[in-house]
């Protein structure tokens, strides 16, 4: 791999604007929010050409000039690609309704993404242990990333994590431990151990890079339609950090003038019905979400009773012209098997719920048949659990 050019400038405060200095260790901003990393878009337009940045064949590292790593040697590279466009031709004969398909990245989901470069950077700023809590994949890429570049890694859940994501993450070299409480508690866990200098705290959002790694679902889907992006994103908000990641690299492209400006897509941020407390505050139309309590919905992944970040999301959705919207369990897992059965397609029961929101929002009108939609599928739906099949077949017996 080339060595970086590396733009990084600063970093912002995402609710204050404070600003606070590149290359140095990070966590939240003194208003305990989210930082956000910030890029001299100038030199890069001056120095590098969209098309030329897009024909490389990296994966999501393509887009180094928009990264805030420093040094190539600090990559840790699993065989990342470009994630595919599937459109759902078969339910939606006359829409335009595609998936983008997540789950075919390292690890089987998006999460890679984050924490490749939550994982990179931490490397360049000389962290050597990193811990933080997950309702699943984000362990599992933590600890493949991590064990790759040689970073020792502490991951904490809850205790009804689907298996597979436990095992592949302690597999991958992390110490997991399984917790009786929700992923919020599971949080002020690890961030207690980080308080006593035991690690670093790579919670979502509570460190600046995650949100770097996610933007480039953002870059990635405007370069695989031409320069041009959907009229409509589904995404499902747990953290809420790819949708703010996308939001924000469609506004670095914008200002690259590698995209118009009206191409900009309304952003639908879609939760369970069991949890849903950025539905709420949009609904109510609050800025911040008040914690959501006894949360629950088979869709772990967007089990996220509290996002440190449910302004950002917020602002995005409301800035684009979006909605947030909720979906119950028995909606999701309907969608899962009318996609599965007619599409060929696996969704995970969080990329499910993306579906169960379109056909919501097409409902209510809110979206129409003529739209554009990209829905997100996040991961690979064989890490999930699978309704009892087959029938018993008697070979000495024939039929």
């Amino acid at each position: 791999m080339a060595e970086f050019a590396n733009y990084l400038t600063h970093l912002d405060c995402g609710l204050t604007g404070e600003r606070h200095e590149a290359h140095q260790v990070h966590g939240l901003s003194k208003a305990a929010k989210p930082l956000l990393a910030r890029y001299d878009l100038d030199a890069i337009k001056a120095g590098a050409d969209r098309d030329a940045i897009w024909a490389r064949d990296t994966g999501f590292w393509k887009w180094r000039e928009l990264l805030p790593v420093e040094h190539s040697r600090n990559v840790c590279a699993l065989g990342e690609v470009d994630t595919p466009l599937i459109p759902l031709n078969h339910l939606h004969k006359n829409a335009a309704v595609i998936v983008k398909d997540e789950g075919r990245l390292p690890t089987g989901s998006f999460k890679a993404r984050g924490l490749a470069l939550a994982v990179a950077m931490a490397r360049e700023l000389g962290l050597s242990h990193l811990a933080m809590p997950t309702n699943g994949n984000a362990g599992s890429a933590l600890a493949a990333y991590a064990s790759r570049i040689g970073i020792e890694t502490t991951v904490v859940c809850p205790d009804d994590t689907p298996a597979i994501n436990i095992e592949e993450t302690e597999l991958q070299s992390a110490k997991v431990y399984k917790a009786n409480g929700l992923i919020n508690a599971c949080g002020a866990w690890v961030k207690a151990g980080a308080d006593k200098g035991l690690w670093f705290d790579l919670s979502t959002l509570k460190e600046p890079y995650r949100i770097e790694g996610k933007k480039t679902m953002g870059l990635e889907l405007a370069a695989q339609l031409g320069w041009t992006l959907p009229d409509v994103i589904f995404y499902p908000t747990g953290g809420g950090t790819g949708l703010i990641g996308m939001w924000k690299a469609f506004a670095e492209l914008i200002a690259l003038g590698w995209l118009n400006k009206n191409d900009l897509p309304r952003m639908v941020a879609v939760q369970a019905s069991g949890c849903a407390p950025i539905v709420r505050a949009y609904d109510a139309g609050e800025r911040f979400a008040a914690p959501w309590e006894d949360a629950h919905t088979f869709a772990a992944g967007i089990r996220v009773p509290a996002a440190i970040g449910d302004f950002l999301i917020l602002d995005a959705v409301r800035d684009s012209g979006g909605f947030a919207i909720a979906v119950d369990d028995k909606a999701i897992e309907a969608a899962r098997r009318n996609v599965a059965k007619n599409e060929g397609l696996l969704l995970c029961p969080e990329g499910a719920a993306t579906y169960a929101a379109y056909l919501a929002a097409r409902k209510s009108g809110q979206v129409s048949s003529g739209e554009r939609a990209v829905l997100f599928n996040c991961a690979t739906g064989l890490k999930y659990p699978m309704p009892d099949a087959g029938q018993a077949l008697d070979l000495a017996n024939p039929a």
